[in-house]
C-alpha cells in the first residue's frame, strides 16, 4: 500500500500537435493527509496537470497514479477516489443548494436515500443550511464556491483536487473557504491544491511545487522555499521613479539576488538586514538622493517566486494559457 496519494514521473503534455508545451517533464508525490499545493501563475501547467490526474486528459508520455491506479489504464477507478472543484463553480443555478447536491449524489451512483442524507450533511458543514432550498441564482459567489466544493465531497473521495478554488472570491470569501479546506485535512481528506495566490500557498500547502512553463522550477515547504532567499527583505521607497532607477543602481551591489523596481520602491534580498540597511543609507545620502521610507521584512513566497521566475505569478504565458483552455474545450 502506497503512502503517497498521486505519483507522477516524467509527464509530458503538448498542445497544437507539439507546437506548446503545457507540461514538460513533471513529476511528483503527493503524501496523503495534507495539502500539497502547485504554485505558478496562468498558463504554468497547473491546471493541465490536473486535467490529467483527474483522468479528462492523457499524457503524451509518463505515468501518473492516483491512490494507486494508472491514471491511463485504470480511469474509472481513479474517477471513484477523487473529487474536484475547478476554478469556477459549476453548480446549476436554476436548482437549489440541496437539489444540486442530490443530483451530484445520484449521479455518482448514491440511492435516493443517500444523496438527500449527504445533501443535509455537506449544506450544514459548509454552512449552508438555511439556504438549501433557496434557488442558487440567489447565492453569494462565496456561497457557491463552498457549495461547489460541497457537490464534490459527495461521495466522500479520499483525495479532493481543488484548481484555483477561490479565484474571484472577496478576501472575507477566501479566508472563509480556507477555513472549509483545513477541516477537510483535520479530517483525513488528502488535497491537491492549485494556486497563483502566495498567500493561499503560504497558510494551507505543507509541501510545494513551483512550476513556471511546464517545468518545475522548485520545490520543498513554503519556510524552506522562503530560506532560499536570505533572512530579510530591504524596501526602500524614494521620492520618484527616477530617484528610484538612481538609488536602484547604487545599492544593487549590496545582494547577490536581482533587485525589483516597483513604482518608486526597490526591494532588494539580503542576508544582514540591519547591517545592509544602513550601508543602503549611506550610499544613498552621499549621492544626495532623497529616500521616503524604508523598511525590513521577512521574505515572501511572493518574493521566491519572483527571484526563480523573474516575474511575479500575476503574469504568465498568456498563449500557453489559452492555447490550453482551448483545446482541452475542445
Amino acid at each position: 500500500m502506497t503512502d503517497f496519494a498521486v505519483e507522477c514521473d516524467n509527464i509530458v503534455r503538448t498542445f497544437r500537435v507539439g507546437e506548446v508545451r503545457a507540461l514538460d517533464g513533471v513529476s511528483l508525490r503527493v503524501p496523503k493527509g495534507q495539502v500539497f499545493g502547485l504554485l505558478g501563475p496562468n498558463g504554468s501547467g497547473k491546471t493541465t496537470m490536473v486535467r490529467i490526474l483527474s483522468t479528462i486528459l492523457k499524457p503524451n508520455s509518463g505515468t501518473a497514479k492516483v491512490m494507486g491506479f494508472d491514471v491511463v489504464k485504470d480511469a474509472e477507478s481513479v474517477r471513484k477516489t477523487i473529487g474536484m472543484a475547478g476554478q469556477y463553480a459549476t453548480v446549476d443555478e436554476n436548482l437549489t443548494g440541496f437539489e444540486n447536491i442530490v443530483m451530484i449524489g445520484r449521479l455518482t451512483h448514491l440511492t435516493k436515500k443517500v444523496a438527500r442524507r449527504r445533501a443535509n450533511e455537506l449544506l450544514e458543514q459548509f454552512g449552508l443550511t438555511d439556504a438549501g432550498n433557496r434557488s442558487v441564482k440567489t447565492y453569494s459567489g462565496g456561497m457557491r464556491r463552498r457549495l461547489d466544493l460541497g457537490a464534490s465531497l459527495v461521495s466522500q473521495p479520499p483525495l479532493l483536487f481543488l484548481d484555483e478554488p477561490t479565484t474571484g472570491l472577496d478576501p472575507q470569501s477566501r479566508q472563509d473557504l480556507w477555513g472549509v479546506i483545513e477541516q477537510l485535512i483535520e479530517g483525513g481528506t488528502t488535497v491537491l491544491l492549485t494556486t497563483q495566490y502566495l498567500e493561499e500557498a503560504d497558510r494551507l500547502a505543507s509541501q510545494l511545487v513551483v512550476l513556471d512553463h511546464g517545468k518545475i522550477i522548485a520545490e520543498g515547504t513554503p519556510p524552506e522555499l522562503k530560506a532560499q532567499l536570505g533572512t530579510t527583505v530591504l524596501a526602500l521607497t524614494f521620492e520618484s521613479l527616477e530617484d528610484a532607477q538612481k538609488g536602484g543602481d547604487i545599492v544593487k551591489s549590496l545582494s547577490d539576488k536581482p533587485i525589483h523596481t516597483e513604482g518608486s520602491t526597490v526591494e532588494l534580498t539580503v542576508d544582514s538586514g540591519p547591517a545592509t540597511a544602513a550601508e543602503a543609507i549611506r550610499r544613498i545620502d552621499a549621492a544626495t538622493i532623497k529616500l521616503k521610507g524604508l523598511a525590513l521584512r521577512e521574505p515572501s513566497l511572493d518574493d521566491v517566486f519572483l527571484s526563480l521566475t523573474g516575474h511575479t505569478t500575476e503574469v504568465g504565458d498568456v498563449n500557453l494559457a489559452a492555447s490550453t483552455s482551448q483545446v482541452s474545450k475542445g
